[in-house]
């Protein structure tokens, strides 16, 4: 599994991410093979968030592997706050009690990486600011940054954060590109043209900013996967091709597309099925050429202008 630095922390990392949310509905025997086998696949980086399972998933993952500061400095381990029941909340209040309930679950005694999880409109930055200070300070949070956030936002954040935001979690797959198509349809008057995120792509790498794509195989808003789905028969038959070539899976190919692009990006799968991760990870030993990247964005239905 090739590394990658997140942003300019020094962080470094597998370019390729677990995601823990279904965790909470697997044994404690079953997590453990899970996570077992992300460490030997050379997996390092996992990713949870307070909410998911109602935290269960983070008690689980500290349960499965026994955790202890001998396995903990294997891991970088990041998780997520600001979620709530009905709302988003990035008080300073909520920040510290969602950080020390993620210990408590995790069983550890730092997070590697803290993200404030999509945007909150009554968002105080001051109160983020003494937040992340005091977990800084604490040693409780060695770094920082966001999920689904445009350039105002996180601009807004910096002005009072000192603390540099490493990493943005963004929907993106080969089958939802919103922020690669404003890319190429500058200046034109279609639906591909809207630049729905402020341009996040180009902000993040001018600032350093590692994109985590999050549901790197669905399409749409979790509307379904599309590798294998009939709805999809040219970007099927595209992966295939690729697939046989290379001699990995489809779903590889489809991580592979995403790894291609040269912000460096690291997406994050979220399956929990051993095999499938083997079959994803090989994603990492392809390097797909730009003939073939731009073959696969037009056979998922984009026009170049």
């Amino acid at each position: 599994m090739k590394k990658l630095e997140i942003g300019k922390s020094g962080l470094q990392t597998s370019e390729i991410s677990l995601g823990c949310m279904r965790m909470n509905q697997l044994s404690v025997q079953e997590a453990n093979r899970v996570i077992q086998n992300a460490l030997d696949l050379g997996i390092d980086m996992f990713d949870h968030d307070d909410i998911y399972g109602k935290g269960r998933s983070e008690e689980i993952f500290a349960e499965a592997i026994d955790m202890n500061p001998t396995i903990r400095e294997k891991m970088i381990i990041q998780t997520k706050c600001g979620i709530r029941e009905g709302f988003f909340d990035f008080s300073k209040e909520h920040i510290l009690a969602s950080v020390e309930g993620s210990l408590k679950r995790l069983k550890t005694d730092y997070i590697d990486i803290l993200l404030l999880h999509r945007p909150d409109t009554l968002v105080e930055p001051e109160e983020v600011a003494e937040a992340f200070d005091e977990l800084k300070q604490s040693g409780k949070v060695r770094h920082f940054g966001v999920s689904n956030q445009n350039p105002n936002q996180i601009e807004l954040l910096k002005k009072y954060v000192k603390q540099d935001l490493i990493a943005n979690q963004l929907q993106l797959s080969l089958m939802f590109t919103p922020m690669i198509d404003a890319g190429f349809n500058v200046n034109m008057n279609h639906d591909p043209a809207i630049v729905r995120d402020g341009g996040i792509l180009d902000y993040s790498r001018l600032h350093d900013m590692t994109i985590q794509p999050w549901s790197p195989f669905q399409f749409g808003f979790f509307e379904g996967v599309f590798v294998d789905h009939d709805k999809f028969p040219e970007v099927n038959q595209k992966l295939q091709e690729y697939a046989d070539k290379y001699h990995v899976t489809k779903s590889a190919i489809a991580i592979a597309w995403i790894l291609r692009h040269p912000a460096n990006m690291q997406p994050i799968v979220g399956t929990m099925n051993v095999e499938r991760l083997k079959d994803i990870a090989k994603a990492s030993d392809v390097t797909l050429s730009r003939e073939e990247w731009y073959e696969l964005y037009r056979a998922a239905g984009n026009k170049l202008p």
